[in-house]
């Protein structure tokens, strides 16, 4: 099982991008969270067996124009996390 911290960062906030994410993760085996971070980027962590192929499917989605860079690096595994969830 893969777990992941990724920054996202561009126009990414205000056009639905933690929205589209949390639909996305519900085609893959995955569990985590999106939020908005006060500097303007957004925060996705995401474990599970099909971490690779959501992250994936987030940069071939309607997002991709919105997204200028992507900044991703491995975590240990965290404890307790189930389903999707936006934070507010």
């Amino acid at each position: 099982m893969k777990s992941v911290h990724v920054h996202y960062e561009g126009r990414v906030q205000g056009v639905g991008f933690r929205w589209t994410v949390k639909s996305l993760s519900r085609e893959f085996d995955v569990a985590g969270t999106v939020k908005n971070l006060p500097d303007g980027r957004v925060e996705v962590v995401a474990q599970g067996d099909e971490t690779e192929g959501f992250l994936d499917a987030i940069r071939k989605s309607a997002l991709a124009g919105h997204i200028e860079n992507e900044r991703l690096e491995t975590i240990p595994r965290v404890q307790g996390l189930r389903g999707f969830l936006i934070i507010p």
